[in-house]
This record gives C-alpha cells, structure tokens and sequence, in this order.
C-alpha cells in the first residue's frame, strides 16, 4: 500500500483555466427550511440575510440564507411533494445539494468543465434585479451533489436576483466561524480515483495529500482518502472511499443510510476554537469525544501549545502538528436523524494538513457511536 504523501507541485507555472476564490454558499435541501434555519441560527450563531418563496414569485420551494462572516448557508425545502427537492430529501434526508464555487465568469467556468468531461448541471444564466448582474452556472458531481460556479462582480444584492431581505425577527450572536476550510465526500467502493481524476482533468485540480488504509484504520473498520486542491490552494476537497475492515466503516454507514455518494462533513474555520466550541456546546450542539487517555503527553507528541491543555480536554479539543505548525479540531455528531452529515470545527496555526495523527482517536470514537445506533 501506498504510504501517506505530500505531493510537491511542480514551480513550472501552469495557466489556471478554472479560477477559484472560495466557497460562495453551501446549499442544503431540507424536509422543513425554515426550522432548519432556526437551528442553524440559535444553535451554530447564523444571522438570518434573505429569503425566497411563493411571496417573491419562486412557487416550488422555500430558501433561507444565513451568514457569518464568510460563511453562507441555504436552506430549501419543497413546498410540494414529488418535485426533485422532495425526491431529494426523500432519499437522503437532510443533505448538501450545492456547493457553490466564487469565479471571474460563470459562463467561462461551465465551459472549460463541460470541455473536458463534466455533465452539465445548469446552463449559464446571468439573472439581474435592481441590485445589477449575478453569474450563475453549474455541473453534476458525486451523487446527486453539484459545484455551482457563481460569479457576483457585478451584483451588489444580498444574496442574488429572486431573494429578498429576511429578519427572523430576532438575532443570535456569532459564535466566531469563519469560512468554509474544507468540504469532504464520501463516495463508493473503487470510486476514489475516478473523482480525483475528475478534478484533476475536469477543474485542474491537485493531489496533495494521500491517506490509505494502513493511516485511517482502527481495529475494526478503514477508509481510504484524497485529497484535492485547487491552484491557489483556496477550495479543498478531501475524497473517502470505504476499506476493507472487520466491521462497517463510517463510509459505508453513511453511504447506506445517505442512499448513495454525498458530501460528509462541511470543515468550518475559527480563529478562536476553544470560544467557538465553547458557545457551540452551551447551545446544544453535540460533538464525538475521545478518550481522556488521548492527552496523555499530548505536549510531547505536538509540541508546546498556546492554548491550555485542560481547557482542550475539557471540550474533546484534538491536536496534530505539520512541519508548517499545528492545528486544532473536533466533530460534531449528526446534525439531522440520519448518521450522515456532521460538521468539523477547524483551527490552523500555521498547519496546512489535516489531523492525521488524530484518526485513530476519531475513528474509535466515531465507532462507538456507530456501535450505539447498531450499525458498527
């Protein structure tokens, strides 16, 4: 098996055919939106920005927007059964529909990936109001999972052409996310690689980093991962892929019970995660913890650390270091019935990897809520 690698990228410049400068939003279809945003708002510190529905002309569904920060979450929900977004839910329960990609031309963008491969999701639109011209294409991923490309140089709206200004009528205050890090996805058995070539060769992508199943193993169950970035390194998006194990892994978990490939967790970056997780828990959100066991001589493995190691243990805090620094994170359980989607709470000081001296921690944790809901 192939060990754990950085890949170096080559210092002979490559002209980017497929500029990206982040995460516009993350789309979410939801059996009932409007309870879906309240939980996001009291519970993760989202403001509520706008609003589409039947009271501004859009008949089949009903969408919130929520921010923070840089952070965009929608949530839509079919007001009709039957439609694709009731199809949607129906089969995956709550889930990521959308992930929508910021771009210099939406039209330019569903050209280069169509070109080379990518199935046409939605055609290229340029939708306007009062607010001036929004971009907007897309293209069909893993699952029923799509990348919108979405280009706003010329809009100055709150969200895009169709909304409206929406106040839930009451505010929570942030609890310190900031952006979207990372976004991870789940896929088949032997379907790896045939979605790290779709983005290399589809959006220009880069393997930057390779897990197999000897670096995400536990006694029980193993996965395998990939991950791909992008040229300036702004959009990330690590690839899992079941292994061989004693048990059920937390990919076939999900893929059984998500009805197919789909997006796992969403990676949200603090500055301060020891605040974040602290307002976090005090508003009821759950997250996996390890074993007290863990911290002992953490210092030792990671090196000498800023925050205070009690506090880190107190709220399940995990700790990894790279030769560029270290990192801070944690996972939430679900957030919905179904064991699928969950949320990573992320801290970088300097670290540009991702956790892997957490994962057998993480995993056995994941494990025994697997074991909980019978499905180890």
């Amino acid at each position: 098996m192939e060990r754990s690698k950085s890949v170096r990228l080559s210092s002979a410049p490559e002209k980017d055919f497929l500029p990206l400068y982040g995460t516009d939003y993350i789309e979410f279809y939801v059996g009932n939106a409007k309870q879906a945003a309240h939980y996001y708002i009291t519970a993760f510190g989202f403001q509520g920005i706008a609003y589409a529905g039947p009271e501004t002309g859009i008949r089949d569904r009903a969408s919130y927007v929520l921010r923070q920060n840089k952070l965009t979450f929608v949530f839509t929900a079919s007001l009709r059964p039957g439609t694709p977004i009731a199809q949607h839910v129906d089969k995956h329960g709550d889930g990521v529909k959308a992930i929508a990609l910021i771009v210099d031309d939406a039209a330019d963008a569903w050209k280069e990936t169509t070109s080379r491969g990518a199935l046409s999701y939605r055609e290229p639109e340029t939708v306007s109001d009062e607010s001036g011209e929004l971009g907007i294409s897309g293209i069909h991923l893993y699952g029923d999972t799509v990348h919108l490309f979405i280009d706003r140089k010329r809009y100055a709206g709150l969200f895009m052409p169709g909304f409206r200004k929406w106040d839930p009528g009451f505010e929570s205050s942030s609890t310190g996310l900031l952006y979207v890090d990372h976004c991870v996805g789940n896929v088949g058995w032997n379907q790896m690689n045939r979605w790290v070539s779709f983005y290399e060769n589809v959006m220009g992508f880069k393997n930057i980093l390779t897990f197999d199943d000897e670096d995400i193993s536990t006694e029980y169950s193993a996965l395998m991962s990939k991950v791909m970035s992008n040229g300036n390194g702004y959009v990330k998006f690590p690839i899992n892929e079941p292994a061989e194990g004693k048990k059920k892994s937390q990919v076939e978990e999900y893929l059984e019970f998500y009805e197919g490939e789909g997006v796992q967790h969403v990676a949200l970056a603090s500055d301060n995660i020891v605040k974040t997780v602290t307002e976090l828990m005090q508003r009821g959100v759950e997250f996996l913890r390890v074993p007290d066991v863990y911290y002992e001589g953490l210092e030792e493995r990671v090196g000498k650390l800023e925050e205070k190691m009690q506090q880190l243990k107190n709220l399940g805090v995990l700790v990894d270091r790279d030769p560029e620094g270290y990192l801070l994170q944690i996972f939430s359980k679900p957030v919905q019935d179904r064991p699928t989607v969950f949320f990573e709470i992320i801290q970088r000081k300097g670290a540009k990897s991702f956790g892997k001296g957490n994962f057998k921690a993480l995993f056995e944790a994941i494990e025994k809520e697997q074991e909980k809901r019978g499905n180890l």
